[in-house]
């Protein structure tokens, strides 16, 4: 019995290779794997907040929320920026302020566990007093 190979076979043709190569295609997906796991960790707010669970469902945004913060030794944040609590009032006013006539801006408010309810409270009513009455309270999704 003598074993045919590929030269050999039956009026010089080859046949097609039916065999697929994925080492190209795991080299691509490996490299685009190591570059989420490196981006998705800067992609969160620069505020490092331990957020209550919650099982509400998410907002639906039609503009950039304004975002405020509460880290666990009580300091203030909008955005990334620090403020104290005797300058807060007048920084919420000037977000008020910017929203004009229309509708007031939504105001995305972060606060740590470790925090008592009176210091969440006490930003609530400043907001309240600014007239910054569209206030999400931000959780982490528990599905």
């Amino acid at each position: 019995m003598a074993m045919q190979l590929p030269s050999q076979r039956s009026g010089g043709r080859r046949a097609p290779m039916a065999d697929i190569n994925v080492t190209p295609l795991v080299d691509v997906m490996l490299v685009l794997l190591i570059i989420f796991m490196v981006t998705a960790p800067l992609l969160t707010a620069g505020v490092p907040v331990n957020l209550p669970d919650s099982r509400a469902k998410p907002l639906d945004q039609d503009k950039q929320p304004t975002e405020i913060s509460l880290d666990a030794d009580g300091r203030i944040f909008i955005a990334k920026d620090e403020v104290s609590a005797d300058d807060l009032p007048a920084r919420l006013e000037a977000i008020a302020a910017q929203s004009g006539e229309g509708d007031p801006p939504q105001v995305y408010l972060r606060a740590d566990t470790a925090l008592g309810y009176g210091q969440v409270m006490r930003v609530m009513g400043e907001l309240n007093r600014a007239g910054l009455n569209r206030v999400a309270l931000v959780t982490i999704g528990d599905e």
